[in-house]
């Protein structure tokens, strides 16, 4: 394990995840890009919900793309193909007849690089409520303030409501946008390396409220930073040239690997 254990320990697998029901499973899962390049390779995986699943691997290996494949943000670029099922709650949501709009509030997604909105931050959140919801405006102030407390930022914004979110810091940024997404009562969180961008103070807060957040989202995170995913999930997986190589409890994976791919990753011989 070396120092992937530094500022907190790995965390310990707890045989209740185990009996956690499945939110997201991939079956078969293969996706090409137009010009024929197959970067997702026939990957099978069950997500637990009340969990976070960490994916770790080298630049390029497919873990962001398959992040994406979870909400159907391929469908954004014509000639991109995907092949097998995923599964929300049993339901295979690569169905074409499947509402897009409504599959990315179940499923929400943050990026590298916080996105927030050119508008206020009350507006940032707002926005999406009202595309799926008629609501009055105080049950909007709520929901507003409900979404802004779970992403651990209310107390930091709740005097300035009206400001520019563009005038948060990068951190806070970060936690807006998890407020959005969470502000439409999603039952999934995909995070595709949240903290890359932030300083390491920032970084701390943001694992902090993950941590809070698990309790509620099955949560999917994909790191290039070894000790985070060490930290933060109770499972991980290992992808390498598109393929799933290993999948297990974080425990295991940094502690005991069954495949040697995964012990030299983890100990740092590559990647």
């Amino acid at each position: 394990m070396g120092d992937v254990m530094t500022r907190k320990p790995l965390q310990a697998f707890n045989p209740d995840d185990l009996d956690r029901p499945v939110k997201v499973e991939a079956r078969q899962l293969s996706f090409f890009y137009q010009n024929g390049y197959q970067a997702i390779k026939e990957v099978d995986i069950s997500l637990r919900d009340r969990t976070v699943t960490a994916f770790i691997g080298p630049s390029g290996c497919g873990k962001s793309t398959l992040l994406r494949i979870f909400n159907r943000m391929y469908d954004l670029y014509p000639g991109q193909k995907v092949t097998g099922e995923v599964l929300l709650d049993g339901r295979n949501i690569l169905n074409p007849s499947e509402d897009l709009n409504r599959l990315r509030a179940k499923i929400g997604m943050v990026f590298q690089k916080p996105t927030p909105f050119p508008m206020s931050i009350y507006e940032n959140i707002a926005f999406g409520i009202r595309l799926y919801e008629k609501i009055s405006k105080a049950e909007m102030n709520d929901r507003v303030e409900a979404a802004l407390r779970e992403a651990a930022l209310w107390n930091e914004v709740k005097d300035k409501l009206h400001q520019s979110g563009l005038g948060l810091s990068g951190g806070q940024q970060q936690r807006l946008c998890i407020a959005r997404a969470i502000a439409v009562k999603p039952s999934v969180l995909l995070l595709d390396e949240p903290a890359s961008a932030l300083d390491p103070i920032s970084t701390s807060k943001l694992e902090e409220l993950i941590e809070t957040l698990r309790a509620t989202y099955c949560i999917a995170i994909v790191t290039h930073n070894l000790h985070q995913a060490a930290r933060i999930s109770q499972y991980t997986a290992f992808m390498y040239l598109g393929e799933l190589v290993e999948f297990d409890s974080t425990e295991t994976i940094f502690s005991a690997p069954r495949d040697q791919r995964t012990g030299d990753y983890v100990t740092g011989r590559f990647g």
